[in-house]
């Protein structure tokens, strides 16, 4: 999943952006409001994490002006503003959640999740698509009960899938929800994480080929699909 953070205390953002990149997660950073705006328009994101008192464009700004093009973006305030005004402010302009600072990560990482399954219409924090079930809170996969031993981009590709299981996801989609806009991707690159996804599931005992080539279109996880080439 790949997120937006709005932030303009660098060492905050550095903070922010590391520790979610530890969980898995594909991680831009915009330190105002103008760059904010321009990083919208040329890429996908999952969820924003805005701060309100950035400079340029102020963060209530920023999230009117993409909420006026409909966009349906997820997003969590998080500011030092704590009054039941500024709350009520910030949900009225169209925020999702709304945290303040000073915060623990672990209470925003859980938020995040809370919003990305309800942005998938997930209830619970736990994925599954035949066999295959992850514990999005404990950052872990299993097929038939059995833990799958994945580096950070099988776990987001396969956690991207799960939250849109019997649905063809290209390449294209695939990469802009799984990898920083900043990183130089090669298809190479891409097909070895599928290839080794797809290897460690089938080493766990799956012999149905859950997560199918679309010739021509991309992938998609299905429990009852046989690969096609």
């Amino acid at each position: 999943m790949k997120l937006l953070i709005v932030e303009d205390e660098v060492l905050l953002s550095k903070s922010l952006s590391k520790g979610l990149r530890r969980l898995g997660y594909a991680v831009d950073c915009a330190f105002d409001g103008e760059e904010a705006l321009e990083l919208l328009e040329i890429n996908e994101y999952d969820l924003m994490v805005l701060d309100i008192n950035i400079p340029k464009i102020n963060g209530l700004d920023v999230l009117k002006a993409i909420r006026e093009t409909g966009s349906q973006l997820r997003v969590i305030i998080l500011s030092a503003k704590n009054t039941v005004f500024d709350k009520v402010k910030g949900l009225d302009c169209g925020s999702n959640d709304y945290l303040t600072k000073p915060f623990d990560f672990i209470e925003l990482e859980a938020r995040i999740r809370s919003l990305l399954r309800q942005k998938s219409g997930l209830n619970d924090a736990v994925l599954r698509c035949g066999q295959v079930s992850m514990d999005t809170s404990a950052k872990k996969a299993y097929f038939g009960g059995v833990l799958l031993d994945l580096t950070k981009k099988e776990y987001s590709i396969l956690q991207y899938l799960l939250h849109h299981p019997n649905t063809v996801i290209s390449a294209e989609d695939l990469i802009e929800h799984v990898w920083d806009s900043d990183s130089d991707m090669f298809s190479n690159s891409f097909r070895f994480h599928i290839h080794s996804l797809r290897k460690k599931i089938s080493d766990a005992g799956s012999t149905s080929g859950l997560i199918t080539t679309v010739r021509g279109q991309g992938y998609m996880i299905s429990a009852h699909e046989e690969e096609t080439v």
